[in-house]
């Protein structure tokens, strides 16, 4: 049977130490966020260790129950989400206007890793639904907002991105969903969707779909979509539910992993819907839920990672299978625990590596997301969202990426016993598998970094991660303690800008010569962006090390393994990127 325990420790520091919580307690919630810090994860973990980890198998192997139209969940679930929401976790972090807590999204960000550990195909519905009020608070009107925000935020009700057609796929200019003013305000929608994330389920008692529509005469393309939001059941005045509205569930996906998340597609006929947003704008409403689904489906891959991880090194430390190449390490023992071997011990510290650098990457990103929209200085709000802007490709690409191959380790550390479905780590890899596809596949992630971020405001996104790196290589350059970091750290920032210079001038030339390398452009500049943090959080090991040895001695070997085993992979990356496109185009099929 699989295991998962939260890391408390780990979110600890990473909010402690590693974000600078501290010198911007000013800012509305950070304080708050300090003081509640313990309680809030220790509570979190106690939700998904206890209530949401038991059913992750129960949820895998009795999967949904489809029936004219209606979804069932697996044994548990409803009961599970009610817990959820009597926790107040739907609220922690909207605003208390609605009924929310109004704290950080740096806080929140590992209760998502936890739940996505704990029960990924749960942890789905409340993730749509804080998109859904991301998009209904920043652009729904006043009367939507007081209509539909307070019993979302709560968890009553639930919410849903509906973008995908069968025709349109990434291409949402191909959308072909309708939309008809009736007079009163309201329009009637008819069309329909494919692979809508919870589009129908018996958890909450209505659902607000956000779907992607187009108005009479609109533009072609992704410049005539606009937005709506159409409720499974009509809400009245007071906020009680009427009859439901004409949309229906036709059927659901029967899918790789996540078998317990119903995938749906829908069917609009004249569905009753409001306009979200301005005519023809849809796009720029739904990206505000695209971009922090984006994050949020990065710190899936993180979640499952992390408990792929736990579970390969609790197997690696029982297992016993032959003996240690330099001789007995038990020899009161019929043969050594599969740990001593120096290729498990690569694969468990390559995954070690990763999640704790994936967590404090999204944390970073998810703190400077809270300074956009919480500082009360226009260039400090502008710079965290430069940040942001140029981090979420990264975040979800390389995140997701890894996360697949995290859980591909685990079933390789258990050898045999890992491709069996009794000991749970097969799970994870089907589980894992989606999330590189979802919310913009990993290859338009590394586009959109390559294309948008890269060459936006002449190098303003890039400036937001290269000016800090710099700051923080002179700061510690000078420190032998540090040497060991700081000089390859200096050097793959070299061989990264050198990439960046490669690509930002041959996308000018031929496209299809930056497009090419597109995705080893993205993985450079993870890899680069992890060397970074995991130098920062080595001097932050070195400065506190005698505080609590045992924990900081194992921050300063990883870091020493990822500085010694992953960053070079960036020097042959850089060699497949200034390849150009030839080797790929021409090719003939």
């Amino acid at each position: 049977m699989p295991v998962y325990k939260a890391p408390i420790r780990d979110f600890q520091f990473v909010l402690r130490e590693f974000l600078p919580l501290a010198a911007n307690k000013d800012v509305a919630g950070f304080s708050d966020a300090m003081e509640m810090a313990d309680p809030v994860l220790e509570a979190a973990a106690s939700l998904c260790e206890d209530v949401l980890f038991p059913i992750n198998q129960v949820g895998d192997k009795e999967g949904l129950k489809y029936s004219d139209g209606t979804v069932t969940t697996p044994t548990g679930f409803k009961e599970a989400y009610k817990a959820y929401c009597e926790g107040g976790w739907p609220s922690f972090t909207c605003d208390p206007a609605f009924g929310g807590q109004g704290l950080p999204e740096c806080l929140n960000l590992p209760i998502m890793e936890m739940a996505c550990s704990a029960n990924l195909s749960f942890g789905l519905t409340p993730g749509l639904s804080h998109g859904a009020y991301n998009a209904l608070f920043l652009h729904g009107s006043e009367e939507i907002q007081k209509r539909f925000m307070p019993k979302l935020v709560s968890g009553e009700w639930s919410g849903v991105m509906c973008l995908t057609e069968p025709q349109a796929g990434t291409d949402l200019g191909l959308v072909r969903t309708k939309a008809e003013t009736v007079g009163d305000g309201s329009y009637k929608i008819s069309g329909g969707k494919i692979f809508i994330s919870s589009g129908e389920h018996d958890l909450t008692e209505n659902i607000l779909h956000l779907i992607l529509a187009r108005l009479p005469g609109a533009p072609k393309g992704t410049k005539g979509i606009s937005l709506f939001l159409a409720p499974k059941f009509h809400v009245k005045e007071g906020g009680s539910l009427g009859e439901r509205n004409s949309l229906r569930c036709e059927g659901i996906e029967h899918k790789m992993g996540l078998t317990a998340s119903p995938t749906c597609v829908m069917h609009y006929d004249n569905a009753i819907g409001y306009l979200i947003g301005e005519p023809n704008k849809g796009m720029k409403a739904m990206f505000t839920m695209m971009n922090a689904a984006r994050i949020y489906v990065g710190v899936q891959g993180l979640g499952l990672a992390e408990v792929a991880y736990q579970n390969a090194l609790n197997y690696a430390k029982e297992r016993l299978q032959s003996r240690a190449l330099t001789g007995a390490k038990f020899p009161d023992k019929q043969a050594d625990p599969i740990i001593s071997h120096p290729d498990v011990r690569r694969m468990i510290l390559t995954m070690r590596a990763f999640t704790e650098g994936a967590r404090a990457l999204a944390m970073l990103t998810a703190f400077n997301v809270d300074l956009s929209h919480r500082h009360t200085d226009p260039q400090v709000k502008q710079d965290a969202d430069d940040f942001v802007q140029l981090m979420t490709p990264i975040v979800k690409a390389y995140l997701t990426d890894m996360g697949s191959a995290v859980a591909n380790l685990a079933v390789q550390v258990y050898g045999g016993y890992g491709f069996i479905k009794d000991y749970g780590v097969e799970q994870y890899v089907r589980d894992a598998r989606i999330a590189e596809i979802y919310e913009g596949t990993n290859g338009i992630q590394a586009l959109d970094l390559t294309f948008r971020k890269l060459s936006f405001g002449s190098g303003r996104y890039l400036r937001s991660f290269f000016h800090p790196v710099d700051a923080f290589i002179t700061e510690h350059k000078d420190n032998p303690a540090m040497a060991e970091f700081i000089k390859p750290l200096a050097k793959h920032v070299g061989y990264l800008q050198q990439a960046s210079i490669f690509m930002a001038t041959a996308g000018l030339k031929n496209p299809d010569d930056a497009a090419a390398g597109a995705t080893e452009y993205l993985r450079m500049f993870s890899l680069v962006v992890f060397a970074w943090i995991w130098a920062k959080q080595a001097a932050i090991a070195l400065k506190s090390h005698d505080s609590e040895p045992e924990f900081y001695d194992a921050k300063l070997a990883t870091a020493r393994f990822f500085f010694a085993k992953v960053l070079p992979g960036t020097t042959s990356l850089l060699q497949s990127i200034t390849a150009g496109g030839k080797p790929v185009m021409n090719v003939a099929f």
